[in-house]
């Protein structure tokens, strides 16, 4: 199974749809995702939650998380980052990670619409992006 970690700021919205959306359409494929926030938030913004259930990729499991918390599913064959804050202040990963900026608008404070252009964009260009790195 290959390793993507998908980093974003505070892993509340876009990190943590591109994770879900990874697990669901491209597990059964080999490649499994991790998210994180360089500042998480600590929760799931509701919308992304309700968009990921409206497409069937919502687990009970999904969490904010720190970087440091997920380095224990370390190492990781591929580390994306979706906002540019992200991409600043993404750390040096052990082993042989190769570091791809996938960035997106986010959708917080926004209405449910964001949310749902935001994961359709995901699952339009991270997608196969991930798989192309991979």
């Amino acid at each position: 199974m290959k390793k993507v970690l998908i980093l974003c700021t505070g892993n509340s919205c876009r990190s943590i749809i591109g994770e879900a959306l990874v697990n669901a359409f491209l597990k059964p494929s080999g490649i499994e995702a991790y998210s994180a926030g360089s500042e998480p938030k600590g929760e799931v913004n509701p919308n992304a939650v309700k968009v990921l259930e409206k497409m069937g990729a919502w687990r009970t499991g999904y969490r904010s998380k720190s970087v440091e918390e997920v380095m224990r599913y370390a190492p990781f064959d591929l580390v994306v980052t979706v906002c540019d804050n992200a991409k600043e202040a993404c750390p040096l990963f052990p082993g042989d990670a190769k570091t791809v900026h996938v960035g997106f608008e986010d959708p917080d404070g926004k209405g449910y619409e964001a949310f749902v252009e935001t994961a359709e964009q995901i699952k339009k260009r991270l997608l196969p992006k991930i798989e192309e790195e991979i």
